[in-house]
């Protein structure tokens, strides 16, 4: 890790404490009304924001396009070449990571918006359809590879959780290694505020899962974290992307809406939404601002507890 990366790090770890002193909440809702920022588009996905430039990143799979709502409230296509990005990355280091559903795990330019492959195969095979991403405190990259808009039969052969090493000083090509075993369409993926959890949200199970981060890409067993709350008549419905706060609640987008869960695994709120959202984020200069992508659209409400970064 570079001197940078490890003086951001121990700066978020020293905001993240300070938060966590306060008192658990008990409950979660939002401060203020669910709003539409903007409509028309085939399926939105990934959400990510850029505080340097306050810009909000998007992206519309089907169209093959990322998109970047400006500070001003108009927004650009930051490129119409995206490989079916889904989960985007701002992570403190202000590069932007991406799970490209072609199959591979890409950095853009964000003057440019090219892109570099960061990896694409495992064992000599592509990916079946990188789906999520998140960035650990050495640079170390999970990702998830589910089933959606992948070839069949599967490249892979199984759904599972994949490790990307952080970037070496001497220019070794990144390390890719499989993390767990198959998962039902793993989907959203996020750590806690000190790192020593791994949330895996997977999409064919009601199931919330969690696993223990033994040291970078070693895990434990994966363990149950959460049973997501299901709609009237039905069961075995699963969840999509995934935040967290800086109090290390967790924030799945599911059937029902946005299902707010403690560390604990208590389920303490819910924000509905016009259309059943894919993927969370939060952004705004204090990160109290929750941006969901759902469907056709791309939404946002105040809330009340900042987002983790």
């Amino acid at each position: 890790m570079t001197r940078w990366l490890y003086c951001t790090a121990i700066l978020l770890m020293g905001t993240i404490g300070s938060a966590q002193d306060e008192p658990a909440a008990e409950s979660i809702e939002p401060i203020g009304k669910v709003e539409l920022v903007q409509d028309g588009y085939a399926f939105t996905e990934g959400p990510a924001w850029e505080p340097k430039s306050k810009s909000l990143f998007f992206s519309d799979i089907p169209n093959n396009s990322v998109f970047r709502l400006r500070e001003d409230g108009s927004i650009d296509r930051f490129t119409d070449q995206s490989g079916h990005t889904n989960g985007i990355l701002i992570a403190s280091d202000g590069k932007i990571r991406a799970c490209q559903m072609d199959g591979q795990v890409v950095e853009y330019d964000i003057k440019t918006g090219a892109a570099t492959t960061l990896a694409d195969k495992f064992g000599g095979r592509r990916f079946n359809a990188p789906n999520d991403l998140i960035v650990d405190a050495n640079g170390g990259i999970y990702f998830t590879d589910p089933l959606f808009r992948a070839p069949t039969p599967l490249p892979q052969t199984i759904q599972a959780v994949y490790y990307i090493s952080p970037a070496s000083d001497d220019g070794e090509p990144r390390r890719v290694s499989r993390v767990t075993s198959d998962i039902k369409a793993p989907n959203g993926i996020g750590l806690s505020p000190d790192g020593s959890r791994l949330y895996v949200c997977p999409s064919g199970q009601s199931g919330m899962l969690v696993y223990e981060v033994l040291g970078p890409g070693k895990l434990s067993p994966a363990k149950t974290f959460c049973e997501l709350t299901q709609p009237e008549g039905k069961s075995g419905t699963g969840a999509d992307g995934i935040a967290l706060d800086v109090q290390g609640n967790v924030y799945i987008t599911s059937d029902l809406g946005v299902q707010i869960f403690s560390p604990a695994g208590k389920q303490i709120g819910l924000v509905e939404f016009p259309q059943k959202p894919a993927n969370v984020s939060f952004g705004g200069d204090d990160r109290k601002t929750m941006y969901v992508t759902a469907r056709t659209g791309l939404y946002r409400v105040a809330m009340p507890i900042a987002g983790l970064h």
